[in-house]
């Protein structure tokens, strides 16, 4: 479909893109992937025509229609929501405001049989056969499914554009591109202001798109959910696997493996070649075999490795210091912006040791929550903190808080106390700062250098209670899993919120959901909370299938019911397999507790700490997993019901 033939492109004499090839297919799922810098972006605006290349061409099939959304654009304003999603549609637009000037003119008429009234007649039927063929009877139903499907909810429809943050923008620019149903897609970090329901509804929409895709994204199960195809960029050159993301980091991990042989090898060969030729440069009788050799080296094409850059990437949080059992308790807590009503009546208690996700739409409250723990925003009913708690807070856009006339290290060492003072350029280093580094301005770093600066300041001293709002934002996937693990071994109470699947799975054992100005409670990972959320909308489907015509139900309703049932059979399979996991985890930690109280029976006395230690380690945990159990099990049996109103 697309033809990317020999293109070059290089930046202040740095050959960015060396005479790349590759094809975009008719439906092809790429991922676009490589380290920052390494010019994804610029590719993509290579495709659309934006940016002009050294040399190569690009092939396109005539009239080929290609939707574009890059990270960064100015956003419109001045419509509403509904005005700016509207204008997408010029050319239905226009049809529609014609066949409404000629039913005017018609109903002021009364020629019945003059020849101007039969020729307005002919244009309205030719006006009116162009609106249905582009689909002009449906475009307010799809405006209204996809708008909703990004976040919006109806009463947004009406509101002006300079209402809403530039996120929100995004989402109506990205409604807009979906709608147009180009042959093409190119989009450059869609998920980066969506929240979790709104990245998976995109999904199931990408998943079934007619056209082709092409993905930049740093959400590793947003990239494995659709793509099947990973174009690897990497110093100038590309590398085209066909499989999802997880897929390709086994066979890029392989490569460079390969990579590395390879150039260990060659080098050798060139230092013994060099060996050769200084030792025998000077002996007439050796002259031929030196200019050989001289020509091989000048012939060898040299191997380069591109290391990634995050390698070196690694931290951990201090060790939490000592605190009470109880972190936080909220009684009857309530919070208005003026008259908006946001949190009502919320009572709610966090312990020490608790790993939490808030989760739920954007603007449901959650980052106004975290405002009110921290004293940044005021609220009725009561909050109390736990004793000797100490809170470290990452903000929702921290990078964006950071002051961008100071240095790297000014940004620590103003705030820092004591003698961490002095351990602050290797805090720094192990964010990737190096001694150049350090002496940069704020306003000259990337996102992605923003965001591992504001969380190095978590490092100046320890916390018992870290609140972090959004901390994924602007990092890569190496940097996310890197942060991860950090968090995974922190040993104090943790609230997150992230819009990434895979960061919060495994990290997490309690989901509090925001809607309706309440929070739900959820027990389990966030899959567990996502299987809940996906058999909720199951439900709702089914209500709307009952109440919808019955004309419309009768021409689809085979086909709605086994795709519905087949998608309830994959869900309870996947709640089997977790089911089956956690049985074997259950039994082998009452296996070690029994084990345990045998050596506790026998009389002797034991003052190993680290035994009683993972003794009460495992009763804590299986009591947590026999909770997990109830629910999956309480969770199959409800899916297998469903399944049964879809025969």
């Amino acid at each position: 479909m697309v033809s990317i033939n020999n293109i070059t492109l290089s930046f202040g004499g740095k050959t960015l893109l060396n005479d790349i090839s590759f094809v975009v297919n008719k439906k092809d799922r790429i991922g676009l992937t490589g380290k920052n810098g390494a010019g994804k972006s610029t590719l993509m605006k290579i495709i659309t025509g934006s940016q002009e290349v050294d040399r190569g061409t690009i092939s396109y099939p005539s009239g080929l229609k290609i939707g574009y959304l890059p990270q960064q654009m100015n956003y419109p304003v001045g419509k509403t929501v509904l005005e700016e999603t509207l204008s997408t549609f010029s050319e239905i637009n226009n049809l529609e405001n014609r066949i409404q000037s000629i039913g005017n003119q018609l109903a002021q008429r009364y020629d019945y049989h003059s020849d101007e009234y039969l020729k307005l007649i002919e244009q309205l039927n030719i006006y009116e056969e162009q609106f249905n063929f582009l689909g002009g009877h449906s475009i307010h139903g799809n405006i209204e499914k996809t708008l909703k499907g990004l976040g919006f909810e109806q009463e947004d429809f009406e509101r002006n554009l300079s209402e809403f943050s530039g996120g929100w923008r995004m989402r109506v620019e990205l409604a807009k591109i979906l709608l147009q149903k180009p042959a093409l897609l190119l989009l450059d970090e869609p998920t980066n202001h969506l929240d979790i329901e709104s990245i998976e509804w995109l999904e199931q929409v990408l998943m079934n798109y007619p056209g082709a895709v092409m993905l930049i994204s740093h959400d590793r199960t947003f990239l494995d959910n659709i793509t099947k195809r990973t174009i690897e960029i990497s110093l100038g050159k590309i590398y085209d696997y066909k499989v999802p993301y997880s897929k390709y980091e086994v066979l890029h991990k392989e490569r460079i493996e390969q990579q590395t042989a390879a150039y260990e090898n060659q080098q050798k060969k060139i230092k013994d070649t060099e060996q050769f030729i200084g030792r025998f440069r000077a002996k007439a009788t050796k002259a031929v075999q030196v200019q050989s050799r001289i020509k091989q080296l000048e012939k060898i094409e040299r191997i380069e490795i591109d290391k990634t850059d995050i390698s070196d990437l690694h931290f951990k949080f201090p060790p939490a210091p000592h605190s009470g059992e109880l972190t936080l308790d909220i009684e009857n807590l309530t919070k208005k912006y003026d008259e908006k009503l946001i949190l009502r009546n919320l009572n709610l208690t966090i312990e020490r040791g608790q790993k939490i996700a808030f989760a739920g739409k954007n603007g449901a409250g959650k980052s106004t929550l975290i405002k009110v723990i921290i004293g940044e925003t005021d609220f009725s009913g009561t909050l109390k903190s736990g004793h000797m708690v100490k809170i470290g807070y990452y903000a929702q856009n921290q990078e964006k808080e950071l002051d961008e006339n100071k240095t790297v290290f000014e940004t620590l060492d103003d705030i820092a106390r004591g003698e961490v003072r002095t351990k602050l350029r290797g805090i720094l280093g192990n964010f990737l700062f190096s001694d150049d580094d350090i002496e940069k301005k704020v306003a000259v770093l990337s996102g992605g250098e923003r965001s591992r600066l504001a969380l190095a300041k978590l490092m100046l001293e320890p916390y018992n209670f870290l609140i972090l709002d959004e901390p994924t934002n602007h990092l890569d996937i190496h940097s996310k899993d890197v942060l991860k693990q950090a968090l995974l071994q922190y040993d104090g109470t943790l609230i997150v919120v992230s819009h990434d699947r895979y960061f919060l799975d495994g990290l997490v054992d309690e989901i509090y959901e925001f809607s309706n100005h309440i929070i739900k409670k959820h027990a389990g990972d966030i899959k567990l909370f996502l299987q809940k959320k996906k058999k909720e909308n199951i439900r709702q489907f089914e209500t709307k299938t009952v109440s919808s015509g019955k004309n419309d139900v009768d021409s689809s309703k085979n086909k709605q019911l086994y795709l519905k049932r087949k998608e309830i059979e994959k869900e309870i399979r996947k709640t089997e397999r977790k089911h089956e996991e956690l049985e074997k985890r259950i039994e082998e930690l009452e296996n070690f507790i029994a084990e345990c109280e045998d050596k506790l029976s026998s009389g002797k006395e034991i003052n190993d700490k680290e035994f009683w230690l993972k003794f009460e380690d495992a009763k804590k945990e299986v009591d947590k997993k026999m909770i997990l159990w109830d629910e999956l099990t309480h969770i199959i049996t409800e899916l297998s019901e469903e399944k049964e109103k879809y025969k």
